[in-house]
């Protein structure tokens, strides 16, 4: 039943590959029609048939059409065939440094009657693919064939021997899998090389991607004139040929899919049921550890070094607190697959930094501005430091508003914010704090008391930093006037709404001065990764709203005072990231009681919290 499963598959895949082959089959027959044309004229009149003025005004066009549109179809061909294909960033694992993951590797595919992949490399990512880099452009020299050296004539190539595509394994896999979970979970993919091998599969998926690193090349920016109307003329052949054969592109790697999967159920096949719920819960730990763990980090100009050791301590904490993944741990026990590496540690830190270039856009290695930080220093080097620098960005944006108040000293302290976003009881009392008197036209005693003016009674709303107009920067964009006092980026009342859009124009300045793809320090790293692509290639959240500016400011401002006033100190927590510990324990009940300030303009939970936690807001604070 497998045989016939596998077998029909294949098939499928195969009458799907020739399908796009009739595509580019057809192309070529379109374009040596003028060519068969002009030989039929010219034969006609070498046989005297095809005679006179007019069959002779023929020959000449349809002759210089045929060879515009042969140099045309020359030019196209060759572009398609030397077009460099997009080739996933990943950290490259040799045999090596991984002899018995080889082995395994090797093992599983003669269990499976398949050919082994060429070579290993993973991802920091929670999938496994095979990646064709067979092109000229990816690599070292393609390999030779036997009896190549005896061949004579020194300049002679030597004879391309097929080479098996790239087993791509996430990096995750490998920390928290075990070593048969890992073989179940790989075997489809490695039973994939089979399909691979066959002619015709190859040759349709080496010119689908052809089409595509054309139309990559067709997209790139020209200045003059004629090579923007040959890139016109490329994208505009190449869209129709990919738009002729996607379907049955799709339709193939489908069948390829199919008859992979019927191969491998001979394989673990129990096994590989328990493994996929490993996969999941590894999906989850991997995003909650770079949304809330890494992410902070890279902000703050560090990448944390053991991305893939830390996975394990989140899917362990999590395993503690769920009573759902309470079987999970019993797993460690038995062998985990990095043990399959020579050095797991080194290529650890190749996949954090990876990571980090994808989804943030840091530099390709260490320097001064961007530092690893293993987790025992996160703490102090990411925790603590992320909210003073929140905090110092707060007053300074809150110095911007107007004057400081008298009762208040020069020393940044927490009773300041309190009073700024206290909302008065009475209205028509007016406010002793210049920077939180309610002004029509934004402007205050001393000028404009805002980053920018507005209309009376409209309310200041960031946008997000990341909107671009036509004609204005970021920073420019961060402050928009919204007559909806429903919509969800509204902080709440009028001072939230003003220092939020402060901090909002603060922030947009900040990385208005990063160059796109850059760390926070401003450097640019080299464009490598996908034929030049902008990095980060995939960014892990939107830009924050004001709101969430705003708590995530005045929470750090909170911290900050614990700290400094009640002998709290930073922790990390592997699902939530960076928290408070008071008095031992961990502080989750803090971000209500500052939304209730932000939104209310009610301070009352916020200082029954701190009172009861010993913390003194009119205590100054240590900003660096």
């Amino acid at each position: 039943m497998t045989g016939i499963g596998v077998e029909a598959g294949a098939q499928a895949a195969r009458s799907r590959a020739l399908a796009v082959l009739r595509v580019r089959g057809r192309a070529l027959g379109v374009a040596v029609l003028p060519a068969a044309a002009e030989v039929i004229l010219l034969a006609g009149a070498a046989t005297g048939h095809l005679v006179g003025p007019g069959w002779d005004a023929s020959r000449w066009a349809v002759g210089v059409l045929a060879v515009l549109v042969l140099l045309a179809t020359a030019g196209i061909a060759l572009v398609v065939a030397r077009a460099r294909p997009a080739m996933t960033p990943t950290v490259p694992v040799t045999e090596e440094s991984a002899p018995d993951l080889y082995r395994m590797v090797r093992d599983l595919a003669e269990r499976l009657a398949v050919p082994a992949p060429s070579a290993i490399a993973l991802t920091p990512d929670c999938d496994s693919w095979l990646e064709d880099r067979t092109h000229p452009a990816h690599g070292p020299p393609v390999r030779t064939g036997p009896g190549a050296a005896d061949l004579p004539g020194e300049g002679r190539r030597p004879r391309r021997v097929p080479v098996a595509p790239v087993l791509v394994i996430g990096s995750p896999f490998l920390w928290w899998m075990r070593v048969g979970e890992l073989r179940a979970v790989i075997a489809p993919v490695v039973a994939g090389t089979g399909p691979s091998a066959q002619p015709d599969i190859a040759a349709a998926r080496r010119f689908v991607r052809g089409l595509d690193a054309t139309l990559a090349v067709a997209a790139t920016p020209r200045r003059g004139p004629l090579a923007r109307g040959a890139c016109a003329v490329l994208g505009r052949v190449a869209r129709l040929l990919l738009g002729a054969c996607r379907e049955h592109a799709a339709q193939m790697e489908r069948g390829v899919a199919a008859a992979a999967a019927e191969r491998a159920q001979t394989v673990d096949y129990g096994l590989r049921i328990v493994a996929q719920e490993q996969v999941g819960l590894a999906y989850a730990g991997w995003d909650r550890l770079l949304t809330r763990v890494a992410l902070p980090a890279w902000r703050m100009g560090r990448w944390p070094s053991r991305l893939d050791a830390g996975v394990v301590a989140a899917l362990t904490e999590l395993s503690r607190r769920d009573r759902l993944a309470e079987g999970f741990t019993s797993r460690l026990g038995e062998r985990p697959a990095c043990d399959l590496l020579e050095e797991p540690g080194s290529v650890d830190e190749a996949t954090s930094l990876l990571a980090a270039r994808l989804f943030h856009g840091g530099p390709a290695g260490p320097r001064a501005d961007w530092a690893p930080v293993d987790w025992q220093s996160y703490p102090e080097e990411v925790v603590d430091r992320t909210w003073r620098a929140d905090a110092a960005r707060l007053h300074r944006v809150l110095d911007s508003l107007g004057p400081r108040p008298a009762r208040h000293t020069a020393a940044p302290t927490l009773a300041r914010i309190l009073d700024h976003l206290t909302e008065p009881t009475d209205p028509a009392t007016e406010p002793t704090d210049p920077a939180t008197r309610p002004t029509d036209s934004a402007t205050g005693p001393t000028g404009p008391v805002g980053p920018t003016a507005t209309a009376s009674g409209a309310a200041l709303v960031p946008a997000r930093t990341d909107a671009r107009t036509d004609t204005g920067t970021d920073a420019d964009t961060a402050l928009t006037a919204a007559d909806d006092p429903d919509e969800d980026d509204d902080p709440g009342t009028e001072r939230s709404a003003l220092l939020a859009a402060g901090l909002s124009a603060e922030v947009a300045r900040e990385e208005s001065a990063v160059p796109r793809g850059a760390t926070a320090a401003g450097q640019s790293p080299p464009c490598t990764l996908w034929d030049g692509g902008a990095l980060p290639l995939v960014p892990l959240q939107p830009p924050r709203t004001a709101r969430e500016l705003l708590t995530d400011h005045v929470t750090a401002m909170v911290c900050c005072a614990a700290v400094d006033t009640a002998g709290a100190v930073p922790a990390l927590d592997w699902l939530d990231g960076p928290s408070l510990l008071l008095h031992g324990e961990r502080a989750a009940d803090l971000t209500p009681r500052v939304l209730s300030l932000i939104e209310e303009g009610d301070p009352g939970p916020l200082r029954d919290w701190l009172a009861a936690a010993g913390i003194r807001p009119e205590k100054p604070i240590r900003l660096v």
